[in-house]
């Protein structure tokens, strides 16, 4: 088996994963979002204290399986650097206590391989990144070959969510707020421009949709209601998903993927899910892909995965030379 840390961000989870089937043994999250809905956003030095509680808690409730671990995984990269720590310090000490190798997981790798949680991965296949810290179109061959097609030259879509939820005074995350409030607008009464609709560049921007938002408010001002707030979603989310779509479409004009998928925390939006099974229908796709809702965010389970994958390649990190590396958008 394999014991599977991630603390990149606001969740503290580990999992128990079991390497001849991938079968998940023991998982559990605990998210923070409680405690960083107050400031809007996620406050790293709180988050890296939270996880200090949180990680030993959950790690108490795994001794079990102890004399059966083959590995202790864990994310190292990208994310914020005082939360990854604490996971990484756990992970050593795993290693060096109970005497067996450490794995260092990428995070937007594992989101990858949440759509193989307890399965074999069907690859070759397309994938749509979309997060709160990244966008990325990523042509994936097989687990140690993964090429960048496009990403954000700015802001990703699930920070934008974040934003405008701020920016109305709605809850964090802003994802799930801004979707549940677009239900209830109209989307046609904001005309927000589709980011780089007339750039031939296949990449992403939401800096200039945000602010677009952010002006809207402005002109209402202190009138504002709720049907107002509903309206501004609703027209924000078209626009949003419709940057994606745009871009999609160039892409699939020369890439021709036989299966295509989206992962990561914003993937959970039930509108994008709908235009881009739509898309992939259209370019004659075979298969769309999602991961489960419940493991659309970040957690230990997907590490676990893709850490069965290092593991029979036999991908180990010497404890003395691994490291964090917050800000990598590689593979």
């Amino acid at each position: 088996m394999i014991l599977s840390i991630e603390s990149s961000c606001d969740d503290s989870s580990i999992a128990i994963t079991r390497i001849e089937d991938k079968k998940i043994l023991f998982h559990q999250k605990i998210s923070q979002e409680l405690e960083h809905s107050r400031y809007g956003g996620v406050v790293p030095e709180l988050a890296a204290r939270l996880h200090a509680k949180a990680l030993p808690k959950i790690l108490s409730k795994t001794t079990p399986f102890f004399n059966d671990l083959k590995a202790v995984a864990v994310t190292t990269e990208p994310g914020l650097s005082v939360t990854l720590v604490e996971g990484l310090v756990m992970a050593k000490a795993l290693s060096m206590s109970l005497n067996i190798p450490l794995i260092s997981i990428n995070h937007l790798k594992g989101h990858i391989y949440s759509l193989f949680l307890e399965k074999e991965a069907t690859l070759p296949l397309g994938v749509l990144l979309v997060s709160g810290g990244h966008t990325q179109i990523l042509s994936v061959k097989d687990y140690e070959e993964i090429e960048i097609i496009a990403t954000t030259l700015d802001d990703s879509f699930g920070e934008s969510f974040d934003k405008v939820s701020k920016m109305l005074g709605m809850g964090y995350p802003g994802g799930p707020e801004v979707e549940k409030s677009a239900k209830n607008g109209d989307a046609t009464r904001f005309n927000f421009t589709v980011p780089l609709r007339d750039s031939p560049k296949v990449a992403f921007s939401y800096s200039g949709l945000k602010n677009q938002v952010r002006v809207a408010i402005n002109e209402l001002g202190d009138s504002i209601t709720e049907k107002d707030k509903n309206d501004i979603c609703a027209s924000f989310q078209k626009t949003a998903i419709a940057h994606l779509i745009d871009k999609l479409k160039r892409v699939f004009k020369t890439e021709k993927f036989i299966n295509f998928a989206v992962v990561g925390g914003a993937s959970a939006n039930m509108e994008l899910r709908a235009k881009l099974e739509a898309l992939t229908k259209k370019f004659k796709i075979e298969d769309f892909l999602t991961a489960p809702l419940e493991y659309c965010s970040d957690n230990a389970a997907m590490i676990g995965r893709c850490a069965v994958e290092a593991y029979k390649l036999g991908e180990f990190s010497p404890l003395d030379e691994v490291k964090i590396n917050p800000r990598v958008n590689s593979f």
